[in-house]
């Protein structure tokens, strides 16, 4: 098997802060994982919210793990944005943590005190404030 492939698909118009998300998706899932990264908008992130999981608001993050090595997540930058601007930080940092935590629901956690614990030690591995 080759070394870990993300494929990033931006389907918004605009620019999209820069995050190193292959190496924060290599140090979370692995050397040999291969994720398709779609950053969307409300209208795709509901769509699929609503498709794959009978639910109808607009999420911030989805994941759909495909194998145990494969998995795709689609980000949501218009969420993202306004959930930054009420908490008071970065659209950077807001993806940023969004997407790690994506990427520790693909490889099986669920939201728990260890998730938090490692999802903060990812963050502050990466720059990113915790």
């Amino acid at each position: 098997m080759e070394r870990s492939i993300i494929d990033i698909k931006i389907t918004i118009r605009g620019s999209v802060p820069r995050i190193p998300f292959g190496e924060i998706a290599c140090a979370i899932l692995g050397d040999y994982f291969e994720l398709s990264l779609v950053v969307c908008g409300d209208t795709l992130a509901r769509k699929m919210n609503t498709t794959y999981r009978k639910k109808t608001y607009k999420p911030n993050v989805l994941s759909f793990p495909l194998s145990k090595s494969e998995g795709e997540i689609f980000l949501n930058v218009r969420k993202a944005e306004r959930e930054a601007k009420l908490g008071r930080i970065s659209t950077r940092e807001r993806l940023a943590y969004l997407f790690i935590h994506g990427c520790f629901h693909l490889k099986g956690l669920d939201h728990s005190d260890h998730m938090e614990h490692e999802e903060m030690r990812i963050m502050r591995k990466f720059g990113f404030k915790s």
